[in-house]
């Protein structure tokens, strides 16, 4: 089987570290990993659960065993039907709900089915609500010889402290833009020539993505850059009073509440780079930015980030993606000098 490090080099760090813990016989019951959204989570866990379940791990280089690829539990774990490995991921809601985290607790008590090992992963332990964060952390506190926990966390989404503390913490770097292009490049190149992005599709979904390589794929290959564009340009006429708040909002509609909240958080994060000097990360919003960051004080961002939790908990209770866009895009207006705050 493949070394995850090997087709994406940016994992080596992380995935040399579980290799050695567990060459060590040290690795521990259960690790939270942290990485920004697309960067490679689950595939790098999906990696740990099958040289967690392989029967004979491959030890070409010391310290540094890889699954064998071949067999039985190699084929269960890349067939996706493996007993002794299971996923906890938000469904229907927008979270983890106490019933997964029973089911879980259920399953790192039981015996293993097929393997001498069992894994879970919870895909994501920032979306986890109250009631299964504490049935989550009983887990924890009593952990089972033959199962290992993996949480996986989205950068900047809060965990439980409790949770955390009883958890080792790994974190996975966003790869800089050279690595993240050309593992971006190759990996579209595989796509039949009818179905492959162009190459400046594939530069402005990585910069989109904020260089997360797995993301900015999804991107490229999807509808998200042609739907943000239409929000952005709602959203840059909104701003000049050009259109009305609800005719902006319908972009941005389009997108779902939570590409619409990651937009504003990461324009309300450049608004803050603009004010400090720094560089923004969205070209395209560039000039817009630093004329709002000439004409507004520090704190006024770091107010809009705020606005951007409170949307984002709201987002738990089916908030309406349009209603949510609507407050945040009057939030940005007042902004604006008051001669150009038309309605």
């Amino acid at each position: 089987m493949t070394d995850i490090a090997a087709t994406m080099p940016w994992l080596e760090r992380a995935w040399s570290r579980v290799q050695h813990r567990l060459s060590q016989q040290r690795l521990p019951h259960a690790l939270l990993v942290i990485g920004e959204q697309g960067v490679g989570k689950r595939a790098w866990a999906d990696a740990v659960a099958g040289l967690l379940l392989c029967e004979r791990p491959v030890n070409a280089v010391p310290d540094r065993p890889v699954a064998c690829g071949q067999c039985r539990q190699c084929e269960l774990v890349v067939a996706g039907s493996h007993p002794d490995v299971r996923v906890y991921a938000p469904e229907k809601s927008r979270v983890v709900k106490i019933d997964q985290i029973r089911a879980l607790s259920s399953f790192a008590v039981g015996s293993p089915r097929v393997a001498h090992h069992k894994v879970a992963i919870v895909d994501r332990a920032d979306q986890l609500n109250i009631n299964a964060a504490n049935a989550l952390l009983k887990t924890l506190e009593e952990p089972q010889a033959d199962t290992t926990l993996l949480l996986l966390q989205e950068a900047g989404r809060p965990v439980l402290p409790t949770i955390r503390s009883r958890c080792q913490s790994l974190t996975i770097p966003v790869p800089g833009p050279e690595e993240a292009s050309a593992w971006l490049t190759a990996r579209a190149g595989c796509l039949d020539a009818a179905e492959r992005p162009a190459s400046a599709v594939l530069a402005k979904s990585l910069w989109l993505a904020g260089n997360a390589p797995r993301l900015a794929f999804e991107y490229a290959t999807g509808e998200y850059p042609a739907l943000r564009d239409e929000a952005f340009e709602a959203f840059r006429q909104f701003m000049k009073g050009q259109v009305t708040v609800g005719d902006a909002a319908k972009r941005f509609k389009a997108l779902g509440l939570d590409d619409t909240l990651w937009l504003f958080e990461s324009w309300a994060a450049d608004l803050a780079r603009c004010g400090a000097g720094g560089e923004v990360s969205d070209p395209e919003a560039a000039d817009m930015l630093a004329y709002l960051a000439r004409t507004n004080p520090p704190w006024r961002a770091h107010e809009l980030l705020d606005m951007v939790k409170e949307s984002r908990s709201a987002a738990v209770y089916n908030a309406s993606p349009e209603l949510e866009a609507s407050r945040l895009l009057i939030a940005w207006r007042s902004l604006m000098p008051r001669k150009q705050q038309r309605t």
